[in-house]
């Protein structure tokens, strides 16, 4: 490890120390999670050498690579954390309910929600997952948990964070005084502090989101979208670039480093469905982390860390980024009748593929 760099490990306990009367129970709540991570990374660049080893296939589903890594990743992480004592019960995308730390284990004072392998789908093509993590506080009076107490607003969140598993296997994290930056090296078997204080800058010139779905965004998202594209002739006054990874962790790390937004709207497909990304354990932690590196979240409507969750698998539409833009899409959707219909869409007159006229 080159001089000067500082492990997790020491991260967290000078972290104790700025705290009196700390139990500890957090920092090893904390630990037990990285090593989680550590070892999904590790089956994770394994790819589909391990796809047929450690998980069974649900009847209804095809058998895939990234269904079974899902299963591994989601095995791995219930099966680090639940035995350490600071847990009292873990939600994941992969549960129908929770799971309560089995009672031969001592329950702690935190509750986990989790994906365990976001971006699942990109393993068969050796692009960027990650996990993402959210931590919030028991019930304090030492009863068993119920479904009610995983349902809280992301502004409580204790702790937030994701691991993305690419060239390099990097840990952003946040308890609240800024986001943190860690990388892991592989020669020590720890993460390293290399991104202190990460902070998205206000304004931006990228974004991110899938066009392909651009006949079924509300006119405010389609507002924003065509004044980018329209680039220095538009409204805006420049040059936009556009760009879709579909893993949520991998375009949160480059708009923390770069800057950008990044949208999946409503749309108008399932009235029923307003969102796609998980609250619980997909925005609530990102926003978390977004917030605190100087950034926005939104729903479009609402400041997503005000969301009060209705259920544990809740989906919401979800906007985050540069602060200027969020807060420009935002206004945008005070103003819905304003901005072009679906006739002027991305492929119309002035399109990805055609020139304007």
């Amino acid at each position: 490890m080159p001089e000067g760099l500082k492990t997790l490990t020491r991260y967290t306990i000078e972290s104790e120390h700025r705290h009196p009367g700390s139990s500890g129970e957090f920092s090893a709540l904390l630990n037990v999670v990285v090593t989680a991570t550590k070892m999904i990374a590790n089956q994770v660049t394994r790819g589909a050498i391990v796809g047929s080893l450690g998980a069974v296939e649900p009847g209804n589903l095809p058998i895939t690579v990234h269904r079974k890594m899902d299963a591994i990743a989601h095995d791995i992480m219930i099966a680090e954390s639940q035995w350490t004592g600071p847990l009292s019960a873990l939600v994941s995308e992969q549960m129908d309910g929770f799971h309560l730390v089995p009672s031969e284990y001592r329950r702690g004072k935190y509750l986990l929600a989790f994906d365990a392998l976001d971006g699942s789908s990109n393993i068969d093509v050796n692009l960027p997952v990650g996990t993402i993590f959210s931590v919030l506080r028991a019930p304090e009076d030492g009863r068993e948990p119920t479904r009610e107490d995983f349902l809280q607003p992301g502004a409580q969140q204790v702790c937030a964070g994701f691991t993305l598993y690419g060239p390099a296997t990097m840990l952003v994290l946040t308890v609240g005084q800024g986001v943190d930056g860690f990388t892991l090296d592989r020669e020590i078997g720890a993460f390293v502090l290399t991104h202190p204080k990460m902070r998205i800058p206000e304004d931006t010139k990228g974004f991110a989101i899938n066009a392909a779905n651009e006949r079924f965004w509300e006119r405010p998202v389609r507002r924003y979208v065509h004044e980018c594209l329209e680039g220095v002739d538009g409204p805006r006054g420049r040059d936009f670039n556009m760009r879709w990874v579909a893993s949520l962790v991998a375009d949160t790390f480059h708009i923390l480093t770069r800057g950008g937004l990044y949208m999946y709207p409503r749309d108008t497909r399932h009235p029923e469905r307003p969102g796609r990304v998980s609250l619980l354990y997909g925005a609530n932690p990102i926003a978390f982390i977004v917030e605190q590196a100087g950034g926005a979240a939104t729903t479009g409507h609402e400041r997503v860390l005000e969301v009060r969750p209705e259920e544990l698998h809740q989906k919401i539409p979800f906007i985050f980024g540069s602060r200027n833009e969020v807060e420009r899409i935002e206004r945008y959707h005070r103003e819905p009748e304003e901005g072009p219909s679906f006739d002027a869409s991305l492929f119309g007159t002035r399109s990805l593929f055609r020139p304007a006229r």
